[in-house]
């Protein structure tokens, strides 16, 4: 099969059957592109998360972005792109169509309600997956802790949290080689 035409049906797949954004598609990203496909490595996947924290839009598009790039150049980059959004804006489109004949029905809230339940989960999921690679030392501890107290209990940016601890750690690389 045609590479770029794997790289859009496996995103494509992706985007279809994961709820709750890019979070929740990480579970998904792992098994797909690094354990199935291998098309990156774990390392390589969090260095995408963590890139795609740092750059406008949404990470699961960022990811399959990267991940396209590095198996197609640019064609690659944006066909594993088009393929992770493209169902997203056909199922938005005919939600937009009908949500406002359902959006009161009580069957449908309660769908919704159950949907949101089970998307915590596969956060939860993602972020101890992240936390277990990235958190490994005393360091990344005092920095997960910082930046949670910051995010939970202030009205400090995030973006902001992100680019000092990006700092922190060019920082802390640079103690540790001298």
């Amino acid at each position: 099969m045609n590479k770029l035409w794997e790289l859009y049906i496996a995103w494509f797949k992706m985007g279809l059957f994961t709820f709750g954004g890019g979070y929740a598609m990480l579970p998904m990203i792992q098994r797909d592109v690094v354990e199935k496909k291998k098309w990156a490595t774990e390392d390589e996947i969090m260095d995408y998360y963590a890139i795609g924290q740092c750059t406008p839009g949404i990470i699961a598009v960022n990811t399959a972005t990267f991940v396209g790039y590095k198996i197609k150049g640019i064609a690659g980059g944006i066909i594993a792109t088009l393929g992770v959004v493209s169902p997203s804006l056909i199922i938005i489109t005919i939600i937009a169509a009908f949500l406002t004949n359902f959006q009161d029905i009580v069957v449908v809230q309660q769908a919704l309600s159950g949907i949101r339940i089970s998307v915590c989960i596969l956060m939860s999921v993602s972020i101890y997956k992240l936390a277990k690679k990235s958190v490994t030392n005393i360091f990344g501890i005092t920095l997960c802790v910082l930046a949670f107290v910051m995010s939970y209990f202030t009205s400090v940016s995030t973006v902001l949290l992100v680019v000092v601890a990006g700092i922190c750690g060019i920082i802390k690389g640079r103690i540790s080689h001298e």
